[in-house]
């Protein structure tokens, strides 16, 4: 009895449609631009835009730099860091933040700008990448004791 009581309840009427009725349409939402927070304690937090972002870039200027310089020169990491290259270090890192800095104090989010093909978790990946290339750059150069290339 329960099997006919369900049937009934399963059965439906059949809609026509009228060949001048289409089909609704449907446009995602414009996502408003994301807006950060413009204290300095907000953007440096753990979870904060800044960090992982700056870190990325200036890893990303690192990794092409000291493969750069080791084709051309023929130095590894170490030998790089030894003959002068701190005061490089030093300025690339405060020219990267301070640029990086800037839009985010104005409230500016990244993935604001982003689009396209270059996103901000493309550029967030690859920072994590380039990250993880300079040490092992760095830790197979110690281990095979000389230049990688």
């Amino acid at each position: 009895m329960a099997e006919g009581g369900d049937k009934k309840d399963q059965q439906t009427t059949p809609v026509s449609k009228s060949p001048l009725q289409s089909e609704p349409t449907f446009s995602p939402p414009t996502p408003k631009p994301t807006k950060v927070s413009p204290k300095f304690s907000d953007l440096f937090a753990f979870g904060g835009p800044a960090p992982e972002r700056i870190n990325g870039r200036l890893a990303m200027v690192g990794f092409v730099a000291a493969l750069a310089v080791e084709v051309s020169k023929g130095q590894d990491v170490f030998a790089q860091i030894s003959d002068g290259g701190i005061p490089w270090f030093l300025a690339t890192s405060v020219l990267l933040s301070v640029a990086s800095l800037i839009p985010l104090l104005k409230g500016v989010s990244a993935e604001s700008k982003s689009d396209g093909f270059m996103t901000s978790d493309a550029e967030i990946w690859n920072g994590r990448f380039a990250m993880l290339g300079l040490v092992a750059l760095a830790f197979t150069e110690f281990v095979k004791g000389g230049t990688l290339v």
